[in-house]
């Protein structure tokens, strides 16, 4: 049996262990990627292996967690809960508030940093109504992971893009005369709100806030906007160095911790600082970053991306259809950062074979894998992140209670994008 069949087999069992058993999702994925050492389906290279990590990724995770502890000590976030509650007549608009809340975010920053950032908000408002926080953290999950798309900076893929095709800031809202990819995302973005409303429509419970909360002290809250910042800036910078975002969380998480020790004089806060560091999500993304290195190797991606553009053949409508859906089921899967990579000179020699303008496909290859990992609570590093610190709080989130939220907002935000720029761009 060739390396890419078993490849093929063990990536399917790894995902149906995790879905039939999500408490051994660390397990299954592990396991998977020591297989794929073993059988030499990755490169049997330390130094390879270490390199397909995306550390970048890990350290933002691992930095924003340590501010946003020391954020969650200042009271912030109880603050911003009773600001929020006071704007809201009940539960399901809170959901619906914090939700296109984190998806603005998101549009501008890292979707991880954005779910480390304003998910502590919900948990202050869960505990404050005492009501549990699974759908309104999965919600924020969901909402960032969609708006990711709308701007150059909003996500790996979008940056990827606008390397690929020599696309400035300001062509992904106008471009060529045209919309660009922002007005498709923010479309969808506005018609999840009914499906919020359906979604949640049971939760009525009045909210109010009769007292404001005393914040302890405001410099965490400006260590987290200065991450904000900082990643924007560096987001306009030219040929950054690959872990600078990464870099710029652990800079910031240094100083916070230095700042806290100075100031209290005491240690034991430290190490709840670092113990808050969800290991167990830094793990799965490890294995997960080895796991998709190790079918790309052996060229599945490549064959899925191939098989996706073949199936069009000339028919542009068709050619549209198939990379915008077939983006999404993939991507509910497998990493949509080395799909994109494969798919993107795939299109442009189609696209050139038929003389036509690469941005219809590219725009719908984008949508689509940017929206798929939506479906899946571990199609996206958010995603992962969200549900990570759900367990953390006690609850355990399973691939059915992800994809009741993850999936309705899926087809209709991927649906609407899909209708907007075929209008636009065919």
């Amino acid at each position: 049996m060739e390396l890419k069949t078993v490849a093929l087999i063990l990536f399917i069992l790894m995902y149906v262990v995790m879905i039939a058993r999500s408490e051994w999702k660390l397990y299954a994925i592990w396991i998977a990627a020591a297989v794929f050492v073993v059988l030499g389906i990755i490169k049997r290279d330390p130094v390879y292996i270490l390199s397909v990590v995306n550390w970048n990724v890990l350290m933002m995770i691992g930095g924003t967690m340590i501010v946003v502890y020391y954020f969650i000590e200042s009271r912030m976030p109880n603050l911003l809960a009773d600001i929020i509650l006071d704007k809201c007549s009940n539960v399901m608009w809170v959901i619906i508030l914090m939700s296109l809340f984190s998806g603005a975010v998101s549009a501008f920053i890292d979707n991880v940093a954005t779910v480390l950032m304003i998910a502590p908000v919900g948990l202050a408002i869960c505990k404050k109504l005492d009501i549990s926080p699974v759908p309104m953290i999965l919600s924020v999950s969901v909402s960032s992971n969609l708006q990711g798309a709308a701007t150059l900076v909003g996500d790996t893929t979008s940056i990827m893009l606008g390397n690929y095709a020599d696309m400035n800031f300001v062509q992904f809202f106008w471009m060529k005369g045209r919309p660009g990819i922002f007005f498709a995302v923010e479309l969808g973005a506005l018609l999840t709100v009914p499906v919020m409303m359906f979604l949640f429509h049971s939760f009525t419970q009045a909210v109010e806030s009769k007292e404001k909360t005393t914040v302890r002290d405001r410099v965490p809250t400006l260590a987290l906007c200065g991450i904000v910042v900082c990643l924007i800036i560096a987001s306009f910078i030219p040929d950054t160095p690959s872990l600078t975002n990464g870099i710029i969380c652990m800079v910031i998480a240094a100083i916070s911790v230095c700042y806290d020790y100075m100031k209290n004089k005491d240690s034991l806060n430290i190490k709840h600082a670092f113990s808050s560091v969800d290991l167990e999500t830094l793990l799965v993304l490890s294995g997960l970053f080895v796991v998709i290195q190790g079918i790309t190797d052996v060229g599945l991606i490549d064959d899925a991306a191939k098989l996706i553009v073949n199936a069009g053949g000339d028919n542009i409508f068709l050619l549209y259809t198939i990379i915008v859906w077939g983006s999404v089921l993939f991507s509910a899967f497998i990493d949509n950062i080395p799909y994109v990579a494969t798919m993107l000179p795939i299109i442009t020699s189609i696209t050139a074979l038929l003389g036509i303008e690469p941005y219809l496909l590219y725009f719908g290859l984008l949508s689509g894998a940017t929206l798929g990992g939506n479906i899946t609570p571990i199609g996206a590093s958010a995603n992962i992140t969200s549900v990570g610190m759900l367990k953390k709080e006690g609850y355990d989130v399973s691939f059915s209670d992800f994809m009741k939220i993850g999936l309705p907002f899926t087809l209709v935000a991927a649906g609407a994008g899909y209708i907007f720029i075929w209008i636009f761009w065919r």
